[in-house]
């Protein structure tokens, strides 16, 4: 089993970045219900480590607290790309240490959370109407599957 040991702090860093990039990603996409969308983010994690023991590192990437990437970006689009890259760095890396398993897990997790964070805050007026998940989150948790090697659920 892989798990932080296995990893420099620098390498840890790259893997732990990943999964709020993500949510990040998904959250900028469309305006709007950023407190919903974050509190989503932290019930993801939360959700991963009541599934403790299925993977030595997915508890400990969900036992970690989550770091959002403090960088002043001057577009979504600029935290996008970034975000997008940490994700690539991520499961490069993961790639290179971790069992195939493990890595799909990473995968997972991280649609998981994406898919959640899209799903968290109906848009429309004041969030009261509209569809769950916009064209334009929709379009976030695709770039982030392609970002991650693999297809959106």
């Amino acid at each position: 089993m892989t798990g932080k040991a296995d990893f420099s702090s620098e390498e840890w860093e790259v893997v732990l970045k990943g999964p709020p990039s993500a949510g990040m990603i998904v959250t900028t996409a469309q305006r709007g219900g950023t407190f919903r969308e974050s509190f989503s983010m932290a019930k993801a994690y939360a959700e991963a480590r009541k599934q403790h023991g299925d993977s030595e590192l997915l508890d400990e990437i969900a036992s970690a607290k989550p770091e959002i990437d403090r960088t002043r970006y001057h577009s979504a689009e600029e935290l996008k790309d970034h975000g997008l890259q940490h994700l690539r760095d991520a499961v490069e890396l993961l790639e290179r240490k971790a069992t195939p398993e493990e890595v799909d897990e990473y995968r997972r997790f991280v649609l998981t959370l994406a898919n959640r964070v899209a799903a968290a805050h109906k848009e429309g007026f004041l969030g009261l109407s509209g569809e769950r998940v916009s064209e334009a989150e929709e379009a976030a948790v695709a770039e982030i599957a392609e970002a991650l090697g693999t297809e959106s659920p």
